[in-house]
């Protein structure tokens, strides 16, 4: 997993979302914005996390591990059961 880059600064969050609320956008392959990386943070259960371009790659995020979402790379999640998560906003 990639890491956020030490100069980068947290500029907003999601709310909380849980295996029923998760937007449909989320659940299919979209991007940040140019500049944006996010951190996904699972607060309950697991989260199948998939990287769709570069470094392509599928993660399952847990309490203990968060995902790193880089600049406008290609991406989705899918929850593995019960889940509750959030999204933080970096640039």
């Amino acid at each position: 997993m990639k890491k956020l880059p030490s100069n980068v600064t947290c500029y907003g969050r999601t709310p909380e979302f849980n295996d029923k609320t998760i937007p449909s956008g989320m659940q299919s392959s979209h991007r940040t914005k140019p500049g944006t990386w996010a951190k996904i943070v699972v607060a309950e259960g697991k989260l199948t996390y998939r990287i769709l371009e570069r470094d392509v790659s599928e993660v399952e995020l847990t309490p203990k591990v968060p995902g790193i979402v880089e600049p406008e790379v290609l991406h989705m999640v899918k929850p593995v059961d019960k889940v509750r998560f959030f999204i933080e906003f970096y640039r």
